[in-house]
């Protein structure tokens, strides 16, 4: 009997293993040698391969620095049942010194960060690089925690399902540290094309 459920078993779960291995989210690879993508107090433009999304940021602190924080990004390829995206785009620009609150629009997903620090402030902008698939809308969608804990803290958060994705984020500035917590906006993606878009 064990050997027919076996027999039976085996072949299910290798098609699902093969289906979704693809999209297991971590340990994230963060790009050549685990390199951050800035130096402190420099501008940066990071964007994923095309087809990638935004799956984890990690990020530290260094009041010495200007503080400022160095930033990494690691991408994964969006699930197949998306398809291609069919437009990708710069949003509006987020200026320093100030909270925001901001999503992709027309139903995008973040697939790269732009970012320019200001001595002046001791803080940066923000611009999200966001991708549309296809005609796809958002549901099911919920603020993480802050990121980090308390200001100044080193940072690192991790998309941990292959079905959720991040399309924007809401922060908070400290004008006593000079340092940003954020939530980011995580979304799930319907499988099918819907008639709507947000703005």
């Amino acid at each position: 009997m064990d050997l027919v459920l076996l027999c039976v078993f085996l072949p299910l779960v290798t098609v699902a293993w093969g289906q979704y291995s693809d999209y297991y989210y971590g340990p994230y690879n963060y790009g050549d040698n685990d390199e951050w993508v800035n130096v402190y107090r420099q501008g940066f433009n990071f964007q994923c391969p095309h087809g990638q999304v935004i799956v984890a940021v990690r990020s530290v602190f260094n009041k010495k620095e200007g503080s400022d924080r160095l930033w990494n990004y690691a991408c994964m390829p969006a699930a197949q049942s998306l398809g291609e995206p069919t437009e990708c785009w710069w949003e509006e620009i987020n200026r320093a010194g100030t909270e925001w609150y901001q999503t992709c629009s027309n139903n995008g997903l973040v697939a790269g960060f732009q970012s320019q620090y200001f001595p002046s402030v001791l803080d940066r902008e923000w611009q999200f690089y966001c991708c549309r698939y296809s005609r796809r809308c958002p549901y099911s969608c919920w603020l993480t925690t802050e990121h980090p804990g308390h200001y100044g803290e080193d940072m690192d958060m991790m998309m941990y399902s292959y079905d959720h994705y991040i399309r924007g984020a809401t922060t908070t500035f400290s004008a006593v540290h000079r340092d940003r917590q954020w939530k980011f906006i995580v979304c799930r993606m319907t499988e099918y094309d819907c008639p709507f878009q947000n703005v």
